[in-house]
């Protein structure tokens, strides 16, 4: 991995991610317009998303809720880890492939909040109630999902399980929605990771000049 960015970076400098430097782009212009008395309710209006809303209504908004920085956290943090994974991404499984598993983890997220909510606090995997009107917008679960995704691309086997014990050691230290909504992400993108692995598998079966099985 590492030699594949760096030969990329010295090749083409900036130029080898676009996609990254325009969601960076896009994350900082939210983040200053919602800082504004007359921004704010527009960028929620557009990227906001709560598990109090109805589930068509958050679909809508997922697009654009990965580049709305949470309101909580330093948006300094949400832009590095944007650059840095999304970056590393974009050069080692191209653009669209980073847009699919950022939004496949950030979807999963969003899709626990309401399974949590209606379980409940009492049940493991459940949320208080308190949490339906948590804003759930960031880019940290596409992070999360997308770091998984790559160590497993390049058989990084350890440090992907490194990243897992951060997330749970994260859910047991402070046990709330968006430490939770990590290990949905993880869990999907993980998913995501043993059907490519099974297709793979499928694929080489294929004698060559014929198509897949039907």
């Amino acid at each position: 991995m590492f030699w594949t960015v760096r030969d990329a970076l010295v090749r083409d400098r900036w130029r080898a991610i676009p996609m990254t430097l325009g969601a960076v782009c896009l994350t900082s212009v939210f983040q200053i317009v919602q800082n504004t008395s007359w921004g704010f309710q527009a960028v929620q209006d557009l990227g906001s998303v709560k598990a109090v809303d109805p589930f068509w209504l958050a679909l809508l908004r997922t697009p654009l809720s990965l580049f709305v920085p949470a309101l909580d956290l330093p948006v300094w943090g949400a832009l590095a880890q944007m650059l840095l994974v999304f970056g590393i991404a974009e050069i080692c499984i191209g653009w669209w492939r980073t847009l699919v598993i950022g939004y496949v983890a950030t979807l999963a997220g969003t899709t626990y909040a309401r399974i949590g909510v209606a379980l409940g606090p009492e049940h493991p995997f459940g949320l208080p109630v308190s949490d339906r009107i948590v804003n759930d917008t960031g880019p940290s679960a596409a992070v999360v999902g997308l770091a998984i995704y790559l160590c497993w691309r390049y058989r990084a086997y350890l440090t992907g399980a490194l990243v897992i014990l951060a997330m749970i050691v994260e859910v047991l230290i402070k046990n709330n929605l968006a430490g939770k909504e990590h290990l949905a992400a993880i869990a999907a993108v993980m998913a995501v990771c043993v059907v490519r692995a099974q297709w793979g598998v499928v694929r080489s079966r294929v004698p060559v000049g014929q198509g897949p099985p039907p």
